[in-house]
């Protein structure tokens, strides 16, 4: 599929070697997760896990959904959720415009729903923050990918998880109301993505 012509190039611009070794090490049990649910043709399902669904979560989410349809992976979908639900941050959506996003407030509520697009067919990623028991979210046999060490220690046990992977980040809220805000989130964004575009190149379709 076709993304929007910025968010390609930005695409353009990751370079997985930079990722450690240790830190391939989680990303490729994702990538053999995956990998399984497509040799057997099944739906693959990640859930991107935080305290509060409204940073790191939806960077994941947004970035995995988009960097699957990128290359064609059709039958793998990317949810999110928190321990708590809260609002999706500003910053988190003023960096993905900035990246290329189309992005359109649904409810003006204190919980907005945000319509997020990737490219000009796609469906819409609904973003607002939720808890994992939320009916947008899938039940069973899901990826469940523990983006904080806060929820990773708080949630030992996902249940209906079919893999449950801690693959953690430095939350970007550290510089909310500094002069690095702006850099801070585009660099988490970039990390995310990042990772997520080394996962999906691991993958063969089936």
């Amino acid at each position: 599929m076709s993304l929007y012509t910025p968010i390609s190039n930005f695409l353009e611009t990751l370079d997985t070697t930079t990722i450690a070794t240790e830190r391939k090490e989680g990303l490729n049990k994702l990538a053999d997760f995956l990998q399984q649910q497509l040799k057997e043709n099944k739906e693959a399902n990640i859930t991107f896990i935080c305290t509060h669904n409204s940073r790191r979560s939806h960077l994941s989410q947004i970035w995995a959904q988009t960097i699957a349809q990128h290359f064609n992976f059709k039958t793998i979908t990317s949810y999110s959720a928190g321990t708590a639900a809260t609002a999706l941050f500003p910053t988190v959506l003023e960096t993905l415009r900035n990246t290329g996003f189309k992005i359109e407030n649904l409810s003006n509520a204190e919980n907005s729903l945000y319509s997020i697009k990737y490219s000009e067919n796609s469906h819409p990623i609904i973003g607002f923050s939720k808890t994992l028991d939320n009916s947008f979210n899938p039940e069973s046999g899901f990826a469940a990918i523990m983006t904080c060490s806060q929820a990773d220690g708080g949630c030992p046990f996902i249940a209906g998880a079919a893999l449950r992977l801690p693959l953690t980040y430095e939350d970007p809220k550290a510089f909310d109301n500094t002069p690095q805000q702006e850099e801070k989130y585009l660099e988490r964004s970039k990390q995310i993505a990042t990772e997520l575009f080394y996962v999906f190149t691991q993958l063969k379709t089936a």
